[in-house]
């Protein structure tokens, strides 16, 4: 009777050759719309009421074509709406239409007098969910440079509207000097640009029937995918890396059957989208702060610092770089500026990782790279536009429900990829150009540390299609997003350790 031993793990090495998995590449072309000047040049003395004046000079002619289109020949008894200039010009009982900036005045919102006047309290009050006021008492406003209208009706209940975005507003004021609107329209999606465009000027212009370069790469590049992962939440300690290391085996091709194997060398790239590492909530009072003695190490307040959780950010990061590109996003949680748009990392954060990226001031790409948060580039020639979900959050707080795909889809119609910013979203004042707003449409929309994994396409008027990805913790959930770079489907892959057997 003869042993099976090919279930042995002690047998005699195999003379049979295995064939070597090589990854996906890709064309990665990343944009840098949010890098801040450096050093002196970089400042906030400036105001930042100029913002809004620059974000409405931007977008108003926008949708004042939209509103001149659909209310041209709009009459209400033989009454033809007039456009008119600004807000201030509106006159009691006449039909007419007027774009400007929406501000939301709402008592919840945060007082930057409570601000001065927290370091008083004994302990701060715990951040609002929403900033909806239970009796009702939010008002709408739309203002200009020239004052402020406040605005009724029955479309704003229908309507998702923050402080900050642009729209033009059809109808009449009452007796009561309010504005009484019977239809609202918005920006709407800005030009898309097609794909390969800025990899190849020839993608715009094909002569005759001929196919042109950007069309041979694209067949080059298929069946690519783009893992997406948000919300590592690195704490340093053991209880976060197992999960992390089944993740890193699955890149590796460390982990499943040759099938598995195959498919895991389709990903051509990995973006981690925010909160890398996990908010530390150890809270000192401000009077132990005064009286206890600190030991600075290295310059910095060795018993406050961990510094556990960059080493096995690094550590994580260094051990996938050699297989797998990575585009790494700040987050909140992140060690980064706290005002967007969030600056990359440090590379010193980074001691291992760090010798993947270009070299300062190279103007190169390399295979690790430190980007903004938010930030947009080309992968395979797909323009995709990311963001750690700051925007996103703060909208949640103006709004009734937890539809976070429409507040995705209403931030790219209103083309502004931080409206509430810098009302209740901190930002850099910018004084030249409002760098949130959108100029061009993405294919790709992501926004991280959401509460559940979401998907969506929507359309433009002009034939724009973009994909919608929200992308969950994979700190809280386990789960990565993988978007196929040929036809943008997404399909999740989820981690679980079981603590019970």
């Amino acid at each position: 009777m003869t042993e099976n031993h090919s279930n042995n793990l002690l047998r005699t090495p195999s003379n049979q050759e295995y064939p070597t998995i090589q990854r996906q590449s890709s064309k990665y072309n990343p944009l840098h719309t949010f890098d801040l000047a450096k050093g002196d040049q970089k400042h906030y003395q400036q105001q930042y009421g100029d913002m809004y004046y620059l974000r409405l000079a931007q977008l108003k002619p926008a949708v004042e074509e939209i509103a001149a289109e659909a209310w041209g020949d709009f009459k209400i008894a033989e009454e033809n709406a007039r456009r008119v200039d600004r807000v201030l010009d509106v006159r009691q009982g006449e039909l007419c239409w007027v774009a400007g900036t929406v501000y939301m005045d709402m008592p919840l919102k945060p007082n930057i007098l409570d601000d001065i006047s927290k370091d008083h309290w004994i302990s701060a009050p715990p951040p609002r969910e929403k900033y909806l006021s239970p009796g009702g008492q939010d008002q709408i406003m739309l203002e200009d440079e020239s004052g402020r209208l406040r605005l009724i009706g029955v479309p704003l209940q229908t309507s998702l509207l923050v402080t900050g975005c642009i729209i033009a507003v059809l109808g009449t004021e009452n007796a009561n000097g309010d504005f009484e609107i019977v239809d609202l329209k918005v920006p709407d999606l800005p030009r898309q640009p097609q794909r390969w465009e800025r990899d190849d000027s020839s993608a715009a212009l094909i002569n005759g029937s001929g196919k042109s370069k950007a069309e041979r790469e694209q067949k080059k590049v298929t069946e690519g995918k783009i893992a997406i992962v948000s919300g590592l939440g690195i704490s340093g300690e053991e209880a976060d890396t197992l999960t992390l290391d089944l993740f890193m085996e699955y890149l590796l091709g460390e982990a499943g059957n040759e099938p598995m194997q195959n498919d895991v060398g389709k990903i051509s790239r990995l973006l981690i989208v925010g909160n890398s590492i996990l908010e530390t909530t150890n809270l000192v009072p401000q009077d132990e702060l005064s009286d206890k003695k600190t030991s600075k190490k290295y310059g910095y307040d060795s018993s406050a610092y961990n510094p556990a959780p960059t080493v096995h950010l690094d550590t994580f990061l260094a051990s996938l770089l050699p297989s797998i590109p990575i585009t790494l996003i700040p987050g909140e949680t992140d060690p980064a500026n706290v005002s967007i748009p969030q600056q990359p990392i440090h590379p010193a954060m980074f001691p291992h990782s760090r010798s993947y990226a270009a070299l300062p001031g190279s103007g190169d790409t390399g295979w690790f790279d430190s980007v903004t948060n938010p930030w947009e580039g080309d992968v395979d020639g797909w323009r995709i536009m990311a963001t750690g979900g700051q925007p996103i959050d703060d909208i949640f707080k103006y709004v009734d429900g937890d539809d976070r795909l429409e507040m995705m889809e209403q931030l790219l119609r209103w083309r502004c990829g931080a409206p509430t910013a810098p009302d209740t979203l901190w930002c850099y004042p910018f004084q030249e150009k409002d760098q949130f707003v959108v100029e061009e449409c993405p294919h790709v929309y992501i926004v991280g540390n959401q509460p559940k994994f979401e998907t969506a396409i929507i359309e433009g008027p002009t034939g724009q299609t973009v994909r919608l990805i929200a992308v969950p913790k994979f700190k809280e959930t386990g789960e990565v997003v993988l978007l196929d770079t040929d036809t943008l489907e997404v399909e999740i892959t989820k981690f679980n350790v079981f603590d019970e057997f």
